[in-house]
């Protein structure tokens, strides 16, 4: 029995998780979220090849025993699903408390019920807060700075505490800001570029610019999630998946506008700006656990891989029928 079953699968990360782990010849069902339409979300736009390979199950995280029912039969799960835009999650808190957190409580007690060999639940460099050191190492203390930082804070402490508690196979990969195709425009580096590639203008509107990042491009991501997956040397374990470099929101916009061969004006739009108290300021992530434990390195890493996984990114999205996917007349919380 060697099927694994990941939740989130019709997701931005997910989807891309799925086609790589059918490309490896695994044998994968997918969890994505119920809808009256059928629809797989990003798995519908993938190869027909990769979908034909999929078992599909639709359901949502926050039902336990539709959860449960699509982990029978799996050997492992890679837990994705989540509610994860900062803005909402000021609005509609307690969705994010429901999805984030007693999803993932319901993940962890049916594969300690089903006795699953494998748990990987993704985190996020949110849990961080504001670098109290750089770089951020998976020792430093966590602040939830928004709700959303907090409901998943809240994950995976719920996660580590059956680890703790019943010793269930648990493992945390805690990526840092994944960009790459299909992310969503509340993203910022999708943000920049619908704007600079669906406008005559070249005004780009955004909140602060002066945060800091860890940008991580979607395969690096994918990459971690799998190599957590499969060392049994991170049960237990908390592991950054991050590029180990450190760039400002302004020179992020300033190296799109670069790649894409297009001058720039910001614009900051009050309605896009953060809480002062709630906007983390810098995020820098040690990614040296991965590295020693599990091999993995960021293939995208530093200035130009940074650059080549915007190259990539920008292609993606400056095709017309990839824009006709997104709603960008509008801000979008």
């Amino acid at each position: 029995m060697n099927k694994i079953l990941v939740t989130g699968a019709d997701g931005f990360i997910g989807s891309h998780l799925i086609e790589e782990l059918v490309r490896q010849g695994r044998d994968v069902r997918a969890f994505v979220l119920y809808n009256s339409f059928g629809q797989w979300g990003w798995l519908d736009t993938v190869p027909e090849h990769i979908r034909a390979s999929l078992d599909v199950v639709m359901g949502d995280v926050r039902d336990a025993n539709g959860l449960r029912t699509a982990m029978k039969g799996c050997a492992s799960v890679l837990h994705l699903a989540a509610l994860i835009g900062i803005p909402y999650s000021y609005y509609a808190a307690e969705s994010y408390v429901d999805v984030n957190v007693r999803g993932t409580l319901n993940v962890v007690q049916a594969a300690r019920d089903l006795g699953l060999s494998k748990v990987v639940v993704t985190s996020t460099s949110e849990v961080y807060g504001t670098a109290q050191f750089v770089p951020i190492t998976e020792e430093h203390p966590l602040v939830g700075q928004s709700p959303y930082a907090a409901t998943k804070i809240g994950a995976d402490q719920i996660a580590m505490s059956y680890f703790r508690s019943f010793g269930t196979p648990v493992a945390i990969a805690r990526p840092f800001n994944t960009y790459g195709p299909r992310q969503s425009t509340r993203a910022v580096i999708p943000t920049v570029i619908t704007q600079l590639a669906g406008r005559r203008s070249n005004v780009v509107r955004l909140g602060a610019t002066r945060p800091t990042r860890d940008f991580n491009f979607v395969g690096d991501t994918v990459r971690g999630v799998i190599a957590i997956h499969d060392s049994a040397k991170s049960v237990g374990e908390v592991i950054n998946i991050g590029s180990n470099y450190e760039v400002s929101i302004g020179e992020t916009v300033t190296l799109i506008a670069e790649v894409m061969g297009k001058s720039v004006a910001l614009e900051c739009e009050d309605e896009r700006v953060r809480p002062a108290n709630s906007e983390v300021e810098r995020l820098w992530a040690d990614n040296g656990k991965a590295r020693e434990l599990l091999g993995w390195q960021p293939e995208f890493g530093g200035r130009d891989g940074f650059k080549r996984g915007l190259k990539i990114t920008c292609d993606w999205f400056s095709d017309p029928a990839n824009q006709a996917r997104y709603r960008n007349d509008r801000y979008m919380v």
